[in-house]
């Protein structure tokens, strides 16, 4: 439900009757990941989505009988063989959604700290006694907590801590533990939704590609950067869509700034002065991607200072370049489409080739998917 925390939070500010239908786990292919939610207010507004479409229906029905009645249920909604057009996933896949009320409790600090933009993990009861379902815990980047599961301090502190290693990840998915707060005893399953600030996308160069992959980053949940050393280029004029202009030299600058395992690195100056000193740093640091412009002639040429400069062979093998994925791209628009594309199918274990006549699977996120795989960008 954090995915929708800006305008659930209006909402519990204007004292509205709501319910929320959450995704919890996901069986073969699904359009929406866990976390994804569904809200649906006492006049019948909703916003939101578990499914794409394919089961919206059901799911406002049912949370609009939550509303009335207050009662948390677990509901899985299936493709079915027998009746390919009745509710389900015609996709082939499973979710199982919880739908609830939302009454008080952590919830408004819960939504109020998502659409602040801070660091925290919203930790609800999904599988387990009847008298637990849906009790929440909102857990702090600092690893404080508030709330509660049913009264059971140890259960809560075992919960948090579970909690907090999903958020320091900056994941989504469910984690069991023993109802007695401990691995064993009676299992009890929890969605933790983990809301983090949007990641970083740092592009270097103020060329005319950059603006429109500046538009890109946006689209894709980044919080984008411009840093150039031209002030004349570096303007707000020429990048309204960014979100921060820096005009310095781009190691500089690089050097001076926080950057996490989320955070990717577009570097567009093709030229030696810049990239190599900002390379040479670049590529040492632990970020999600590193990409750099450039012709093959370029790239080589690249190469060969980045080595001279001690950059060892495994190095460079980070580097992405020629940037992008090969599309063909010839318009500042298709180049910044080839570049989130590789960006995206880097960060989703994707492989960039098409899926017709493929047999990959269309979604490469589950549980046996490389760590930080499955973080929401929010």
């Amino acid at each position: 439900m954090l995915d929708i925390a800006e305008e659930l939070g209006r909402w519990a500010e204007q004292g509205r009757d709501f319910a929320v239908a959450t995704v919890v786990a996901v069986t073969g292919s699904a359009p929406r990941l866990p976390g994804a939610a569904l809200a649906v207010d006492r006049d019948g507004t909703a916003i939101g989505s578990v499914s794409g479409g394919c089961v919206e229906g059901a799911v406002y029905d049912l949370c609009r009988q939550a509303i009335e009645d207050g009662e948390t249920v677990l509901e899985r909604f299936g493709y079915s063989d027998e009746d390919a057009f009745a509710v389900g996933l015609t996709c082939g896949g499973a979710i199982d959604v919880l739908i609830a009320p939302v009454r008080g409790g952590v919830y408004p600090a819960a939504l109020a700290a998502a659409a602040g933009g801070e660091a925290a993990a919203l930790a609800r009861v999904t599988d387990g006694p009847a008298e637990l379902m849906g009790t929440a815990l909102l857990v702090r980047a600092d690893g404080s907590y508030e709330g509660g599961l049913g009264g059971h301090p140890e259960l809560d502190r075992t919960a948090a801590a579970e909690a907090r290693a999903l958020l320091d990840a900056g994941r989504t998915g469910t984690v069991t533990i023993g109802a007695d707060g401990s691995r064993c005893g009676q299992p009890l399953t929890l969605l933790v939704e983990s809301s983090v600030p949007p990641p970083r996308m740092i592009v270097f160069g103020a060329v005319d590609f950059a603006s429109a992959l500046v538009r890109v980053g946006k689209f894709l949940g980044y919080h984008v950067t411009v840093c150039d050393a031209r002030p004349v280029f570096a303007t707000a004029t020429r990048f309204p869509d960014a979100d921060e202009i820096v005009v310095g030299w781009p190691h500089e600058y690089l050097d001076s700034t926080q950057v996490d395992t989320r955070t990717v690195l577009c570097v567009l100056t093709h030229d030696a002065k810049f990239d190599v000193p900002l390379l040479r740093l670049a590529l040492r640091l632990p970020v999600a991607y590193v990409g750099a412009m450039g012709s093959r002639r370029t790239h080589e040429d690249r190469n060969r200072r980045l080595r001279e400069v001690g950059v060892t062979e495994l190095e460079l093998a980070r580097l992405r370049s020629p940037i992008g994925l090969d599309l063909g791209a010839r318009t500042p628009e298709e180049t910044a489409l080839s570049i989130g594309a590789e960006i995206v199918a880097d960060r989703r274990g994707g492989s960039g080739a098409s899926l017709t006549g493929a047999h990959t699977p269309i979604h490469h996120d589950g549980p046996d998917a490389p760590a930080g795989r499955m973080e929401s960008v929010a």
